[in-house]
């Protein structure tokens, strides 16, 4: 009978050791092709979009990142932490909402201690391009020994992640019919995950909802509506990295949200309460926690995963500088590891302009590895973990795998990968 324990540790083994390729090409394509995509333009402009490996997590991994998880709703509902995140917040955060938010994004690393949290995004994306993935996996010869894999909440995902969209919809609207839904991007037809927006198209239309996918320029607030050619708009799902809705080109999107004539999901309340990397260093700060009525439970559970984070203040710059290899230095309101430095990578002018605030740093965590094959040979890529989570529960898990200081699509090899676990 194999421990938690031991599953972790064959996990590790597999993922360092075997260079297994186990995605079924010709599977993948006849997915990507059903959900209306041009599978060889998709591919062709993204070489390193999938990985051709799958990642192994222990068990007692993955109920650690859902505890964590299931405890950050515990967290969120806090009066005292709505406050707290709230009244720093620009203005916009602070409009009520009954959505949630939808696809939460948490991302770890894992370490010889378990996961760690590196952050939260409120509009993760790649979750139903892994879905497809994760269907279009054969079994690696060498996990045969193993105890039995299964996919990491991947079956039915596709159901979950609308029925993510119709529960939103239902917290704001109740029981009104859901008849139209924009996906919103700036410049959609450009975006590196745009193969994924024709997908939700897809999912949606399928389910008998109307949808879109729109430039933000392309709405219309007449008053009353948000429009689009000249329809109703009702739900407009926010892939937008403007998080407070401030640029010109989303004004008509704010206005509509703003007088609550469109349901917004994700929104700017989730990103502060949820995304905001100022979180980080109340999540990971005891007395911080005891201060705001966090349970002896769940301060456990974060103080365990969240690694220890400040923010960032120039009175403290010396001393930033001289323990810089022990930090990672983050934009609180960035996104894409977007201005992300590790500490040991900086250079004196762009740590002077990091000490002008607006950065957290955060303890670096050292990503763990998977070999993978490659024209040239096994090579050794980092990688990490995504929970795409909603209401407080994983919807599916899924790794990406790179080469350099953060997560890129641009690694032989890399991309992302299917996550396995053991059934015991």
């Amino acid at each position: 009978m194999n421990t938690d324990h031991d599953l972790c540790l064959i996990a590790d083994r597999l993922n360092r050791e075997c260079a297994c390729l186990t995605v079924d090409h010709a599977a993948l394509q006849a997915a990507l092709t059903a959900g209306g995509l041009d599978v060889e333009a998709v591919l062709a402009e993204r070489p390193h979009l999938f990985s051709d490996t799958m990642v192994y997590v222990g068990a007692e991994c993955l109920a650690r990142m859902a505890a964590l998880i299931a405890a950050m709703e515990q967290i969120v509902a806090l009066p005292a932490y709505r406050q707290r995140v709230l009244q720093r917040a620009p203005d916009i955060a602070r409009h009520p909402t009954a959505a949630r938010g939808a696809f939460l994004g948490y991302d770890f690393h894992l370490g010889p201690e378990g996961p760690r949290l590196i952050e939260i995004n409120t509009n993760a994306g790649g979750g139903l391009l892994n879905a497809l993935l994760l269907r279009a996996q054969r079994a690696c010869a060498r996990a045969c020994g193993a105890p039995p894999l299964v996919a990491v909440s991947g079956d039915a995902a596709e159901a979950r992640f609308l029925g993510m969209f119709t529960e939103e919809w239902r917290l704001v609207r109740g029981a009104e019919p859901l008849r139209r839904i924009a996906i919103v991007d700036e410049a959609p037809e450009s975006q590196f995950l745009a193969p994924e927006f024709e997908l939700f198209r897809q999912l949606f239309i399928a389910a008998g909802i109307d949808a879109c996918v729109v430039d933000p320029r392309e709405l219309k607030w007449d008053g009353q509506h948000l429009l689009h050619d000249g329809q109703i708009v009702d739900l407009v799902y926010n892939r937008l990295t403007d998080f407070t809705l401030e640029t010109s080109a989303v004004q008509p999107m704010r206005a509509a949200w703003l007088a609550d004539a469109v349901v917004l999901t994700p929104h700017p309340q989730a990103h502060a309460l949820y995304a905001d990397k100022r979180n980080l260093a109340l999540l990971s700060d005891p007395q911080a926690l005891s201060e705001l009525g966090v349970s002896p439970e769940i301060r456990e559970i974060l103080l365990a995963i969240v690694p220890p984070t400040v923010e960032v203040t120039a009175v403290d710059g010396e001393r930033f500088w001289q323990e810089r290899k022990q930090w990672f230095f983050k934009p609180a309101a960035g996104f894409g590891s977007r201005a992300a430095y590790r500490g040991d990578k900086l250079t004196r002018r762009v740590f002077e302009e990091i000490m002008q605030g607006g950065y957290i740093a955060q303890q670096v965590v050292p990503p763990s590895e998977r070999r993978v094959a490659h024209v040239e040979g096994e090579r050794d890529l980092k990688l990490d973990l995504r929970c795409y989570a909603y209401a407080g529960k994983v919807q599916l898990a899924a790794a990406r795998l790179y080469q350099g200081q953060t997560t890129n699509f641009r690694t032989a090899g890399g991309g992302f990968a299917a996550v396995m676990s053991f059934s015991g």
